[in-house]
């Protein structure tokens, strides 16, 4: 680049960046049930704002929120509108810069549906959209909340356009207690103290029981038997499927994900200044490993001293026992597993997921069989024996289904793969929508037959229960599941329900047995968002949580349902900005008892439920 060039660049660059200032300017939602939606026009806003916002790379403004309840930031282009998800902070001023591009074109790259959908920036996290396009002609900025709850305020000042982030948190400082916990917000049981932990933890373990259900050895009811194999099996008993298991019992597999001691780990590194305090390094709350502090693990030091992990392990199982947990599920701590005192899946790794082509991996590599034949014998030949494991879960959410025609022009634009030359190949015979949707197709049926035939033949024993996919699958995706190993169909269902015709579609195109891999209620506050399907109180959760489970397990297809997940994440969030009130435990280890009392009702009348000897629970839960 020659230096005349370069100084025209500069001289671009600073005119952009200083053309449109910060005004003081502060719009103001409160939302409403009969008002979900504010809109301005951006002369409102700012009156230096341009119509033409291509030229700048970041929508900065500062923002405060008295609830974490997500809202839409729309922007109205004379072309359309453009929407992304803000997940905001609670009661706390912040400086956020939204890059532009994602108001522009959907994001491509990521492993999996959450990779792909989100993003933290420093003081919030955002969330991707279909409503994207041009925003030469901006005229108006809106923003929208689904199902407020307790007239929630949306607080913004300052709206500009920047070339460079600016995020910060401005104030209050810190907004992270020494416990964890959020300090902006104020609830009933907030921790005070180390002594008023003390005494909610020693009421809890002396209020556990192990007696309150009917159980096998392995979590199978005892109400009815059948041919034991020493392993897990599925079998359709009256028209129903079961799990069945090792020793005959029929099972319904009641799980939670993510159990855990650490959870997830908040993210730290240029924020340390958020924290009032942090755990000891020398101790259990960081992880040497990358210096990242965990107030759950270190709170889970203070109960239970020196010998915390083991302790930590023997109570969990005490939980589940009182809890009717019978699973431990996804993303769980190995050692819970190794145990052999509860049941377990293995989620298999490492199959070449990759990112850049939206998690598909490239199959056509003439080493990739190989390489699948060598993963599945490390992961899988050493747990053919073992009798607690329940099955394989083989991936997660893969992003790319529904969106096929955008995963073809990512292998297209690549450097050359063996994918893409094998693509190209393919569309020398015609490059059509429908040829293309056919080679994605056609490489998802490669992939899992290699990947499910390497699991068959280094562990015949167990079940492969699928590859967990989220949201709802093309029927073609889903119906050729069923014929390349699969012995159960998995999929994640985020709502108030699994919806019965869309369980009934599943069971029409794979007749497989379904288990539900992910589900959960929370509600926002205490600095938590409440994640993908809220409640209005800690006790509503336990109501959606009866009636999910129970209308789940009528259904005569389904046989397990697990929470996601164990623990609340962080408040300020954990590596993708997640921040959700989604746990059966908060960050002190203290359980949430609505949602716990819940399942004990739920989980003691479940067999005579998927027996279908009496009805699921007919009330739902209060959203807002």
């Amino acid at each position: 680049m020659n230096m005349r060039l370069i100084k025209l660049t500069a001289i671009v660059s600073i005119w952009l960046l200083f053309s449109c200032t910060a005004k003081e300017e502060k719009i103001i939602a409160s939302f409403q049930p009969e008002m979900t939606e504010f809109v301005w026009p951006i002369s409102e806003i700012n009156p230096e704002l341009p119509a033409d916002w291509s030229g700048y790379h970041f929508m900065t403004f500062e923002i405060n929120a008295t609830s974490t309840q997500r809202f839409n930031l729309k922007l109205f282009d004379t072309e359309g509108v453009r929407r992304l998800q803000v997940h905001p902070y609670q009661g706390a001023w912040v400086r956020a810069s939204i890059p532009l591009v994602h108001f522009q074109r959907r994001n491509v790259i990521g492993h999996d549906m959450a990779a792909i959908g989100k993003t933290a920036l420093p003081g919030m996290c955002i969330g991707f959209s279909n409503a994207v396009g041009t925003i030469q002609s901006v005229e108006q900025l809106g923003l929208e909340m689904v199902r407020p709850i307790g007239s929630p305020v949306v607080e913004i000042r300052n709206v500009w356009l920047t070339m460079e982030p600016e995020d910060s948190i401005l104030s209050p400082l810190p907004v992270v207690d020494r416990f964890g916990q959020w300090i902006p917000a104020d609830w009933p049981d907030k921790a005070r103290t180390e002594e008023e932990l003390r005494k909610a933890w020693e009421e809890e373990t002396n209020a556990l029981r192990s007696d309150r259900y009917n159980f096998s050895k392995f979590g199978g009811f005892m109400d009815k038997q059948v041919k034991g194999t020493g392993f897990f099996r599925t079998e359709k008993i009256d028209g129903r499927w079961w799990f069945v298991d090792p020793e005959g019992y029929l099972f319904f597999s009641l799980g939670s994900t993510g159990i855990a001691p650490g959870g997830s780990y908040p993210r730290i590194e240029g924020r340390e200044y958020l924290f009032e305090q942090f755990p000891p390094a020398s101790h259990a709350g960081t992880d040497r490993r990358t210096g990242e502090a965990s107030f759950s693990t270190w709170n889970l030091y203070l109960r239970f001293g020196e010998n915390w992990y083991d302790q930590w392990m023997d109570h969990t199982f005490m939980r589940m026992d009182d809890w009717g947990l019978n699973t431990v599920a996804n993303w769980s701590d190995g050692n819970l597993g190794r145990a052999q005192k509860k049941p377990y899946v293995a989620t298999l790794r490492s199959w070449g997921f990759d990112p850049r082509t939206m998690g598909m991996p490239d199959v056509y590599d003439p080493g990739y069989a190989a390489m699948v034949d060598n993963l599945a014998r490390e992961q899988c030949a050493h747990l053919k024996n073992d009798p607690y494991l329940l099955g394989y879960f083989v991936g997660n959410e893969p992003p790319w289904p529904g969106r096929e025609q955008e995963l073809v022009n990512v292998i297209l634009s690549m450097e050359e793969t063996p994918m893409q030359v094998a693509l190209k190949k393919h569309l020398e015979q015609g490059d059509t929508p429908e040829r293309r949707k056919e080679f994605v197709y056609a490489t998802y049926v490669k992939f899992i037959t290699l990947v499910n035939e390497a699991i068959k033949r280094h562990d015949p024993n167990h079940l492969n229960l699928g590859l967990r996919f989220g949201g709802s699958p093309p029927e073609e995706i889903t119906k050729v599941s069923a014929q390349v190993g699969f012995d159960v169909f998995s999929i994640n269902i985020y709502g108030y329900s699994t919806g019965h015709d869309r369980l009934n579609k599943i069971d029409e195109l794979t007749g497989l047995p379904i288990i539900i891999g992910e589900f959960h209620f929370g509600v926002p506050g205490r600095g938590m968002a409440p994640g993908l399907a809220q409640t209005i109180s800690q006790e509503e959760r336990g109501a959606a949580y009866r009636y999910y489970v129970e209308n789940a397990a009528a259904h005569p297809s389904m046989v397990g349902t697990h929470w996601f997940q164990w623990r609340d994440q962080p408040p300020t969030g954990r590596f993708d900005g997640e921040n959700y009130n989604i746990g059966v435990v908060d960050v002190t280890d203290r359980p949430y008892t609505g949602l716990i009392e819940a399942m004990r009702e739920t989980h003691g009348r479940l067999f005579k439920i998927k027996s279908g000897e009496v009805p699921p629970v007919s009330r739902e839960a209060i959203t807002h």
